[in-house]
């Protein structure tokens, strides 16, 4: 695993530097996700095996630093990552964000839209409140979820969803509060607008389990290509790793 030192925030942050050919391919993850931990599955599929990809946990997920005096909203975490890329030298890359990294993403490619190649989202969050996990969060008082909140949401889905679980009592419980409630509330400028606003091309993946949504029709009627990733649920890459690969390497393709 490599490490980079920010500046803003002043934090180490953590990523796999996957060796391979073509341009890169920086995947970004959900809310108390890990990328180091959703990802290296899905780079062995065929689809994008030998893809060179840089998987990268967000600052208060995974393995990077968890700071406390960071906002941890999705346009704050968008500039630490542009410092990084900024640093690494990368003039090109394509871009994946899964839920609450597909935003984050989104707002790194408005950061940055002359060096994102192509940007590929699976069902982000585009519009304020939240899905059910964040709200679930967001419910919280941020001192009481930090000293109650995450140690209940964490034994809550362990019987349903044991992995998120696991990658969340890793995660920061201020992180994972503070995101949460931003994805709630909503930026000023919505991740829709900006997605609708960027020159490159863009790809929507939804999982077949998480129809019907009407961005299914919406995104596409404003050139946006939409893929569905078959008995998949909103966590593709465990429920099909092998589909969202293909469904990835197919909108970069």
């Amino acid at each position: 695993m490599q490490c980079f030192k920010l500046a803003q925030p002043d934090a180490m942050l953590r990523y796999h530097d996957i060796p391979g050919h073509g341009a890169p391919l920086i995947m970004l993850h959900g809310l108390g996700c890990a990328s180091s931990f959703d990802y290296p599955r899905l780079l062995a599929e065929p689809a994008l095996a030998g893809r060179r990809a840089l998987l990268v946990d967000l600052p208060g997920f995974g393995f990077s630093d968890k700071p406390a005096d960071f906002s941890y909203d999705t346009h704050t975490q968008a500039q630490a990552l542009c410092e990084w890329i900024t640093r690494l030298g990368l003039a090109g890359f394509d871009l994946f964000g899964h839920s609450m990294g597909g935003s984050v993403a989104i707002e790194l490619a408005t950061l940055l839209p002359e060096r994102v190649r192509r940007l590929v989202v699976a069902e982000p969050n585009l519009d304020s409140g939240g899905g059910s996990f964040s709200r679930a969060l967001a419910a919280w008082d941020e001192r009481d979820y930090v000293e109650l909140g995450h140690a209940d949401i964490i034994a809550a889905c362990r019987g349903d969803n044991p992995a998120w679980a696991g990658s969340m009592a890793v995660a920061s419980p201020l992180a994972a509060h503070r995101a949460a409630t931003e994805l709630v509330k909503g930026r000023p400028v919505s991740w829709r607008h900006q997605l609708l606003a960027l020159p490159m091309p863009r790809c929507a993946i939804f999982g077949e389990r998480s129809l019907p949504d009407p961005d299914t029709e919406w995104l596409p009627q404003r050139g946006i290509t939409v893929r569905v990733v078959a008995d998949a649920g909103h966590s593709m890459a465990w429920d099909n790793p092998a589909g969202l690969a293909a469904a990835i390497a197919v909108a970069l393709d």
